[in-house]
């Protein structure tokens, strides 16, 4: 597989994930992750032992299953009324051939803004993603969401960054 049909599909798994994101299809989304899984956005530091420090989001699959369980049922209590939020996912970088388990590393830039209740909040981050590729394409082995303000105040992120 050629470089530029690798980066084309990688761009259009990161782009589906983004829109299914922002239009709170938590089926669909959840669907996109493999099991095992990582979804994880750090705190303060961008390199440390997720498992030994405090993070803002560290998800396995069971605990995505009971993120996306809690935004489709009320049980997210902070998210009434619902956020409204739209991302722009850019700058997709492939950091080099698949690999022959089929996992591929790749970067992305995000914006997102967020509005709820009257007030809109941006948030800019650097993602680093695994995937991995099966018969009916990829799916996510982790994200990593490394915030811009991750070391400043942050408000209510009950929703999928």
């Amino acid at each position: 597989m050629d470089d530029l049909t690798l980066l084309s599909e990688v761009t259009d798994f990161l782009y589906r994930e983004a829109e299914l994101a922002d239009a709170n299809a938590y089926d669909d989304w959840l669907a996109l992750w493999d099991d095992p899984c990582t979804y994880w956005v750090p705190c303060n530091l961008e390199e440390y032992d997720p498992t030994k420090h405090v993070s803002i989001i560290y998800d396995d699959r069971a605990r995505l299953e009971e993120r996306c369980f809690r935004l489709t049922t009320g049980g997210a209590h902070s998210q009434e009324p619902r956020s409204k939020v739209c991302r722009t996912v850019g700058n997709i970088r492939v950091a080099g051939p698949e690999d022959p388990d089929g996992l591929v590393e790749a970067t992305a830039r995000t914006i997102m803004v967020e509005l709820r209740m009257g007030r809109k909040s941006l948030y800019a981050a650097r993602c680093h993603y695994t995937l991995r590729r099966t018969a009916s394409g990829f799916l996510l082995r982790s994200k990593k969401v490394v915030l811009l303000d991750a070391d400043e105040p942050l408000g209510n992120m009950t929703f999928l960054i």
